[in-house]
């Protein structure tokens, strides 16, 4: 099914049973059969919708991989990635893989839980069945089934005048 306003650009495969919600834009992507894309979504050239999986609204994904079942649902940046099965991409959450030079992967193995609004620092690896807490920014490899998160102390200053 695709909803109106969709641009569908050249090179661009898809599969049986696919939806793509309106305002979606894919160019010189894959997409495998059962994908949900958009709405508002951005599919850029050398990206792989995997059987399965859904791309929410607000999320761009630039020369990425994404595995079976899994989900980058809402305002999200996937660049140069690799994101195995079963993996949940968190809201907000952005793959950091420009660092000024050249572009960096990241990868995010299968059963992987990305918290909301995670930075990852490219290059790094998450480990299967990690799962990073929601907020952090993280630029070391999470091993398998470990928990990753990064936490500022919150500072609170009571009776704080504002000058």
């Amino acid at each position: 099914i695709i909803n109106p306003y969709v641009v569908i650009g050249k090179k661009t495969k898809i599969g049986n049973n696919v939806e793509i919600l309106s305002f979606t834009h894919i160019e010189n992507a894959t997409l495998e059969s059962n994908v949900n894309v958009g709405p508002f979504s951005r599919i850029r050239p050398g990206s792989f919708l995997s059987k399965g999986s859904r791309v929410g609204n607000f999320v761009e994904v630039k020369k990425s991989k994404l595995g079976q079942n899994s989900k980058v649902n809402h305002l999200s940046y996937v660049g140069d990635a690799f994101i195995g099965k079963d993996v949940n991409i968190g809201a907000g959450t952005i793959t950091c893989n420009y660092d000024g030079k050249k572009k960096n992967k990241t990868k995010i193995l299968d059963g992987a839980f990305i918290g909301s609004n995670t930075a990852l620092v490219a290059p790094i690896k998450i480990g299967k069945k990690a799962v990073v807490g929601a907020g952090s920014t993280l630029s070391k490899d999470v091993k398998d089934k470990s928990l990753a998160l990064t936490r500022a102390k919150q500072l609170e200053i009571k009776n704080y005048k504002r000058k």
